[in-house]
């Protein structure tokens, strides 16, 4: 049964531009599994802004938003040995959402130049 769903969009240029003027705000963000992933890429902005919107989603999937004891760095999303994108709790986060189960939370991810989004489905 579908506990959640959760949908982000956000323009792509936003991303790059906190990333390139804030200092700080990817290792805020982002898990080092995923700076490693994104930065090699050509675009690697819409890969960046494609894992934020997957973030976002899955805090909208909660139905909790940003929640205390959470933090973004600690959801990891990366492919599967095929490139199917999963989601990863890591950290506080995993404590603080364990009583929650989340066994089954499926995502989807797509992005073009200017903008990225991201689906989250939480199932029990």
């Amino acid at each position: 049964m579908i506990t959640g769903i959760g949908l982000d969009v956000i323009e792509t240029e936003r991303i790059a531009e906190k990333i390139q003027k804030e200092q700080g705000f990817r290792e805020l963000i982002f898990a080092p599994e995923e700076v490693d992933y994104c930065e090699p890429k050509t675009h690697k902005y819409e890969h960046y802004a494609a894992r934020f919107a997957a973030k976002e989603a899955f805090f909208k999937a909660l139905g909790t938003g940003w929640t205390t004891g959470t933090a973004f760095n600690e959801i990891i999303v990366l492919g599967d040995e095929n490139g199917k994108p999963e989601l990863k709790l890591t950290g506080q986060t995993a404590a603080t959402l364990q009583y929650l189960s989340l066994d089954k939370v499926k995502i989807s991810l797509s992005h073009l130049k200017n903008i990225a989004a991201a689906v989250v489905v939480i199932e029990d």
